[in-house]
Parts: C-alpha cells; sequence; structure tokens
C-alpha cells in the first residue's frame, strides 16, 4: 500500500499538487441534525429562532466560513480560494438536512471543504439549540458527489 502523506522517510508530509492540471472541482456533502420532536416544534414555532437568535442563518454563515478556513483545520489540506460556497438547510420532520456545495478552479480537490462547511453547519445549530435540548444527535456527515480531477463520485443510495 502506497501512503500519499508519509516522505520517503515515513513522515507527515503535503500532497506536491505542482504537477497536477487545474480544473474545475465541486463537492457536495451532507450532514443531519436530529431534535427531539419538541424542539422541532418549538424552532417551527417561533421562525426557526432559538433563545441565541436566527439557527438556520447562523449556521449557514458558519458553515461557509468553516469551509473557507478548512486548511487551517485539517492537516495537509491545500488552501483554496474557493469560488463558491452553498449551505443550505430543510427542516424535514425532526431533522435539519444541510448540504454544503463547494467549488473551485485549482489543482485539488474540494471533497474536505464541503464535509467541513456542513460538520461546522451542523455544530453550529447544535450550539444554537442547546439552551432547549443536550438530546440533539448529529449524524450522517457524508460525501454526496465530487466532480473534476481525475474522478467523479456520487452517492449511489442514501440510506
Amino acid at each position: 500500500m502506497t501512503f500519499t502523506h508519509l516522505d520517503a522517510d515515513r513522515h507527515p508530509t503535503m500532497v506536491d499538487v505542482s504537477d497536477k492540471k487545474a480544473s474545475k472541482r465541486t463537492a457536495t456533502a451532507q450532514a443531519h441534525v436530529k431534535f427531539p420532536g419538541a424542539v422541532a416544534a418549538a424552532l417551527r414555532d417561533n421562525g426557526l429562532r432559538s433563545p441565541k437568535g436566527p439557527v438556520f442563518d447562523t449556521a449557514i454563515v458558519a458553515g461557509v466560513m468553516g469551509a473557507k478556513r478548512t486548511h487551517e483545520l485539517i492537516p495537509f489540506c491545500h488552501p483554496l480560494g474557493l469560488e463558491n460556497c452553498r449551505v443550505t438547510i430543510e427542516l424535514e420532520d425532526d431533522t435539519a438536512v444541510i448540504r454544503c456545495t463547494v467549488s473551485v478552479h485549482h489543482k485539488t480537490g474540494v471533497e474536505m471543504e464541503a464535509l467541513t462547511g456542513a460538520s461546522i453547519a451542523a455544530l453550529t445549530i447544535y450550539d444554537m439549540c442547546k439552551a432547549l435540548s443536550h438530546d440533539i444527535v448529529i449524524d450522517s456527515v457524508r460525501l454526496l458527489a465530487k466532480d473534476g480531477g481525475r474522478s467523479s463520485y456520487a452517492l449511489k443510495a442514501t440510506p
């Protein structure tokens, strides 16, 4: 097995992308935040606001900020000047469904940026709602699709 992030002496290193061709790269990730029924009802009744303020609007801003700063959080992620980052959040029954789509014209992909954006948005929702309940569950953080570079990927089925 070849380890891409180890040098000849088996020390951690960033992957050299200098010889790669720049192309448009896009990735979409998703996360779920499951609420107790009373919390979901309170959010609906209060225009998606908690005692801390507008929950989904705040999470959208946080998700975009997180995606843009992924290289500061994940070792060996290349710093990317994201050209687009869109975070959407829908309340479906008792679950907030977060989607983060990121795109860039670069030599490396944006999967980690999309996953980070979705994760930070989910954590922000938890923080904004924890005064209502600590029985909130973040789960199903996953990559839905990526395009560009050497390969493309699309999740075949959603569990």
